[in-house]
C-alpha cells in the first residue's frame, strides 16, 4: 500500500514540508536549499532544516542559513519511527520544514534504493521538489521529469525548479513542456551564475564557521532565490504534505534507574568543540544531557587546561590535520589529556578525535605531535581511506558496548593509522567498511575508546548510556577517594 494512504498508522502531525531532490548529484540542491532557508529566515518564516544522510558539513551550513539547528535523517542507522519522530518534534514551532536530499533521488545502497532520498521521502510521506540542471536541455527536461515521476509511484514529485538556465526562450520551452506533459508546476528558473557555487574545499574540507563571509554568501544565495523562485508557491506546495505517520515516541535512555547508585553525583563530561573538532550530531549531546550528564565545552586550540572535576571526555570528528600546528603548540593541554587518560578518565573519540589521541599527525612534508595517549601515528593521504556506511560488531573485553552488539555508523577519512603497536586491543570487528585496518576499529585502552567510526545516538543508544555510566562510576570513585583522604 502506498505510504500516502496507509491507514494503519494514525497521525496527528500536520507538518508543512518538502524534500529537495534532484536527478543526480551536482544539480544544485545544496546551493538552492541554502538560499531557500536563508530567504525564509530573512522574511521571518520559521524554517526547520533537515539533511538526508550522515553529512556534518552540509548540516552546519543549513544551521547557519536557517538560524536553527539542522537534524540528520538517515534510514541506515535510524528506524522509521525515529526519523518521523525527529521531523515531528523539531517542526512543532516551524512554518515549514525542508529536507535536503543527497545524490540522485533514487540512488541508494542496493537495487531497492535503500537509504536513498526517495526512501526518506516515503518514510516521512513528504512531497518532493525536483531541482533539474537544465543545461543544454529544453523539451527533454519534461521527459526526464516524467521518468522520475513514474519510476516509483509512491514518490510524489509535486514541483520543479530549473537550474542553470540560459535565456528566456530556454525557460519558456522547458517550463511549458514540464507543465504540459508532467502536470506539475515549475516554481523557479535559476540562471547560470558562477557565483552560485560553494567551492568543494568549503563543502568538503572547510566548515561554514571558518568562512569569514558566510553570511554574505548565504544572503547572496537568498537574493537569487527571492528573484527567481516563487516562494509563496513553495509554501503552498509544502502545505500539501499529508500528515506524518505517528509512531510511539522515541525514548533515549536516562539515568533514572541508576539514581540510587550514583549518590547524587552528576557526571561532568567535556566536549572538545572548536574549529578542529566540530562534527557532533545534536542528538548525541542531547542524549548525554538526557541521561543526566553536565556538558562543558573545551577548545583544544585555546584552552590551556581541562575543566576541574571532569568525569569524561568526548572528542568528535573534524579536521585536526588542518589545525595540526596549533594543536601541537598547545602542549600543556595535550599532556593533561594524556595524564588523565592514563589515570582512567573515560574518553570517547571519533575519527579526528582518534587522530588527536595518537602520537602524531603526518602530512607529505611535516609531522606534528599530538596527545600520545594511544600507540600509533596518523598519515594523511590524498584520497579517502574509508568512505561510507559501516557495520561493526562489539568485541569482548571492552567496557563501552555489550559483546556482539551490532553498531551501525559511517566513516569518511583521508588518513590511515601507521606504526600501530602490536599489542593494541580493538573494540570492534568490521563487518562493513574499513575502520582502522579493514578488519578492526575502536582502539580500547583503559577507559578510552577511539574509532574512525561515527555513530548517531538514535541508532546506537547504548553509546550514551555507556558514556554516562562510565563517567558516573569515575565520579563516584573520585569522590570516594577524596572523602577517604579527608577522613584520615
Amino acid at each position: 500500500m502506498s505510504p500516502w494512504t496507509d491507514t494503519n498508522q494514525l497521525s496527528t502531525n500536520n507538518v508543512p514540508r518538502l524534500v529537495i531532490g534532484a536527478p543526480h548529484g551536482r544539480s544544485g540542491k545544496t546551493t538552492f536549499t541554502l538560499g531557500l532557508l536563508r530567504a525564509f529566515a530573512r522574511q521571518g518564516i520559521a524554517v526547520q532544516p533537515f539533511k538526508k544522510g550522515p553529512d556534518y558539513i552540509d548540516a552546519s551550513w543549513h544551521t547557519a542559513a536557517a538560524g536553527c539547528t539542522c537534524r540528520n535523517l538517515d534510514s541506515f542507522f535510524m528506524k522509521k519511527q525515529e526519523i518521523c519522530s525527529s521531523v515531528a518534534s523539531q517542526s512543532l514551532d516551524k512554518k515549514i520544514s525542508i529536507i535536503e536530499g543527497a545524490m540522485g533521488l533514487y540512488d541508494g545502497l542496493d537495487l531497492l534504493g535503500s537509504s536513498s532520498t526517495a526512501e526518506i521521502a516515503k518514510i516521512t510521506r513528504s512531497p518532493v521538489l525536483l531541482i533539474v540542471d537544465a543545461t543544454r536541455m529544453t523539451r527533454s527536461t519534461a521527459a526526464m521529469v516524467m521518468g522520475y515521476q513514474h519510476f516509483d509511484p509512491d514518490v510524489q514529485i509535486i514541483g520543479v525548479v530549473l537550474n542553470k538556465v540560459a535565456r528566456a526562450r530556454h525557460v519558456k520551452i522547458a517550463r511549458e513542456a514540464i507543465e504540459e506533459f508532467c502536470k506539475i508546476p515549475v516554481v523557479g528558473a535559476i540562471p547560470k551564475d558562477v557565483n552560485l557555487c560553494i567551492p568543494d574545499r568549503h563543502l568538503g574540507l572547510v566548515t561554514n564557521g571558518e568562512m569569514a563571509e558566510t553570511d554574505k554568501l548565504l544572503n547572496y544565495l537568498a537574493d537569487v532565490i527571492c528573484e527567481h523562485v516563487d516562494l509563496p508557491k513553495i509554501l503552498t506546495l509544502a502545505r500539501c504534505a499529508p500528515e506524518l505517520p505517528q509512531f510511539a515516541e522515541t525514548q533515549l535512555p536516562n539515568l533514572a534507574k541508576f539514581m540510587n547508585k550514583n549518590k547524587g553525583c552528576t557526571p561532568k563530561i567535556g566536549i572538545i568543540q572548536d574549529a578542529a573538532f566540530s562534527f557532533y550530531y545534536p542528538e548525541n549531546l542531547e542524549a548525554l544531557k538526557g541521561m543526566g550528564a553536565d556538558l562543558v565545552s573545551i577548545s583544544a586550540l585555546l584552552d590551556s587546561q581541562l575543566p576541574e572535576n571532569l568525569d569524561g571526555l568526548y572528542i568528535g570528528g573534524g579536521f585536526p590535520e588542518v589545525f595540526a600546528a596549533e594543536l601541537e603548540e598547545n602542549k600543556v593541554l595535550r599532556e593533561e589529556i594524556k595524564r588523565v587518560g592514563e589515570k582512567g578518565l573515560p574518553i570517547y573519540a571519533e575519527c579526528g578525535g582518534l587522530m588527536y589521541l595518537g602520537r602524531s599527525i603526518r602530512t607529505t612534508s611535516q609531522s606534528f605531535e599530538m596527545v600520545g595517549l594511544l600507540p600509533f601515528d596518523t598519515q594523511m593521504e590524498r584520497k579517502p581511506q574509508g568512505h561510507g556506511y559501516t557495520l561493526m560488531e562489539a568485541n569482548p573485553g571492552q567496557s563501552w558496548f555489550e559483546e556482539k552488539t551490532e553498531i551501525r555508523g559511517h566513516e569518511f577519512h583521508n588518513s590511515r593509522i601507521i606504526n600501530l603497536a602490536d599489542d593494541v586491543k580493538f573494540g570492534l570487528t568490521v563487518k562493513r567498511g574499513h575502520g582502522i585496518d579493514g578488519q578492526h576499529d575502536g582502539i580500547s585502552y583503559k577507559n578510552v575508546f577511539a574509532a574512525y567510526n561515527h555513530i548517531h545516538a538514535l541508532g546506537c543508544p547504548e553509546w550514551a548510556e555507556s558514556m554516562v555510566k562510565l563517567a558516573t562510576s569515575y565520579c563516584q570513585t573520585k569522590w570516594a577517594q577524596i572523602d577517604k583522604v579527608a577522613g584520615q
